[in-house]
């Protein structure tokens, strides 16, 4: 584990939302979206609550990523998290940091087992490079 990487990780982990910039499938232009995210270690994590998504169908094709939170921006290889017990981890950790979106998560779980609802879920795994550059101050906001 890179242990500088981590500590800074952990140090913008506590943002709420980060922006990802994926490349398209076809045209490879770069695109952004805002989007919830875990840190653990050097790791960053996302999850969606839908995979047919733009970005998560392009985050799958070209796994090439960049991460802006609080102004520093990381370059990252995603890894689509196909085991089970990977993408569940991952759900709690958004759990633990999301708490406030818990009866929801519960409701869409019960509508799941009921067989009303399809899992559509995922989750990625990000392996970030060192912080490469930070944004000016008027180009922070929040994410």
């Amino acid at each position: 584990m890179n242990a500088d990487l981590a500590n800074k990780l952990t140090r913008v982990g506590r943002k709420q939302t980060l922006k990802l910039t994926h490349y398209g499938r076809k045209s490879g232009k770069p695109y952004q979206v805002t989007t919830w995210f875990i840190v653990a270690g050097d790791k960053v994590f996302l999850s969606t609550a839908n995979i047919q998504r733009q970005w998560v169908r392009n985050v799958l094709k070209t796994p090439r990523v960049q991460l802006t939170i609080a102004g520093e921006t990381y370059d990252g290889q995603a890894r689509f998290l196909a085991d089970p017990a990977e993408h569940e981890r991952v759900m709690r950790m958004v759990l633990r940091k999301y708490w406030f979106v818990a009866p929801f998560m519960l409701l869409w779980r019960l509508a799941q087992r009921a067989g009303l609802l399809v899992d559509r879920t995922g989750s990625f795994e990000v392996t970030p490079a060192a912080a490469n550059r930070i944004a000016s101050a008027d180009s922070v906001d929040g994410a």
